[in-house]
C-alpha cells in the first residue's frame, strides 16, 4: 500500500492507494512544513490524525511532497519523523513543486505555486529545474497567501482599505497590533497565521476594485520575478497549483495577456493530480 502525502504550512492531504491503483483512503492533516515547524509537532500533527494511525505498520511506501523540502535539512528532519511512525515503508520526501509538476502536465512547461507560499520551476518534460531558491516568506513569496495577508494588515492600519471593506475586516479579525505583533514575532508559523487573512480577499465583495488590483499588484510582482526568469516562458505553457491560483484564476489570465504568455492548467488540489500520475506512472496501472 502507498500513501502519497502533499504538504503544505497550513495543511496537508493524504492518499492511500493499493497496489492496483484503488483510492482507498483520503484524509487531511494540519500542514507540515519541516522549515518552520518543529520536530516534535510534526509528529503529533500526524499521530493526532483519525486514519493515519491504523496504516503505521501497514503502509509499504511512503512518498511526501512537501512546502519546506527544497533543501536536505529539513526533509531530513521530514523522514526522520515518517520514519519513525510508518516503520515498515520505504520514506521518500521531496519538495511540493515535484508534486505540482506531476499533477499539472507531463510536457514542457513552467509550473508555479500559489498557495500559503509561492514558488515556480521550469519542466523540460523529464527534468524540474529550480534555478532561484524558495527563501520563504520573509524575503520572497510574491502572490502567495501569506504576501495577501501583510497586503491588507499594511492597507488597513495606513487607511489604503475602502472604509465599508476595513469595518468589514476589524469585524472578522483579531487586529489589535499587539496581537499582530505576537502572531507574526513570537508564536510559530507566522507564515500561516498571515495566509489566514487572505481569505477575506474572496469571501468579501468587491469594493471600487480594490481586490483586483491588489491582486492584479501582486500576481504581476509574480510574473516579473517568477516566471519572465526563465528564457522558454513565452514558449511554453504556465501552469499553476494552490488555492490563490484557484480562486485568481481570471486576473492571472488578464496580467498574463500583458506579457503574451500562455495560461496552462489551474489546479487548486494536486493530490488529485497525484492520484492519476502515480496509476500512469509508478504503478503501472492500466487507466
Amino acid at each position: 500500500m502507498t500513501i502519497i502525502a502533499d504538504g503544505g504550512s497550513t495543511k496537508c492531504d493524504w492518499i492511500l492507494l493499493d497496489e492496483s491503483g484503488n483510492l482507498l483512503l483520503k484524509t487531511r492533516t494540519l500542514g507540515l512544513n519541516p522549515a518552520v515547524i518543529p520536530q516534535e509537532d510534526l509528529y503529533a500533527r500526524i499521530r493526532e490524525n483519525n486514519d493515519l494511525p491504523a496504516l503505521f505498520n501497514k503502509a509499504t511506501h511512503v512518498d511526501f511532497y512537501g512546502a519546506g523540502c527544497g533543501t536536505e535539512t529539513p526533509r531530513t528532519i521530514l523522514r526522520l519523523v515518517l520514519e519513525r511512525l510508518f516503520k515498515k515503508a520505504k520514506v521518500t520526501v521531496q519538495e511540493d513543486m515535484a508534486a505540482a509538476v506531476y499533477a499539472a502536465t507531463t510536457k514542457p512547461g513552467i509550473v508555479c505555486i500559489l498557495g500559503t507560499g509561492s514558488n515556480s520551476c521550469y519542466y523540460d518534460g523529464e527534468q524540474i529545474h529550480t534555478p532561484i531558491p524558495s527563501l520563504g516568506f520573509t524575503l520572497m513569496d510574491e502572490a502567495s497567501g501569506n504576501y495577501f495577508g501583510k497586503r491588507l494588515i499594511r492597507d488597513y492600519f495606513y487607511n489604503r482599505m475602502p472604509a465599508e471593506l476595513a469595518e468589514e475586516f476589524e469585524k472578522r479579525f483579531d487586529i489589535d497590533a499587539d496581537i499582530i505583533k505576537l502572531n507574526v514575532y513570537k508564536k510559530p508559523n507566522p507564515n500561516t497565521y498571515l495566509a489566514q487573512f487572505a481569505e477575506f480577499i474572496f469571501t468579501s465583495e468587491e469594493v471600487n476594485g480594490y481586490f483586483y488590483k491588489l491582486i492584479s499588484e501582486g500576481i504581476i510582482r509574480f510574473i516579473d520575478y517568477r516566471i519572465m526568469c526563465y528564457k522558454e516562458a513565452q514558449n511554453v505553457p504556465i501552469h499553476f497549483v494552490g488555492s490563490i491560483a484557484h480562486f485568481s484564476k481570471d486576473i492571472i489570465e488578464d496580467c498574463m495577456k500583458r506579457y503574451q504568455l500562455e495560461l496552462g492548467n489551474v489546479i487548486r488540489r494536486p493530490i488529485d493530480g497525484l492520484i492519476d500520475y502515480y496509476r500512469k506512472h509508478k504503478l503501472n496501472v492500466a487507466t
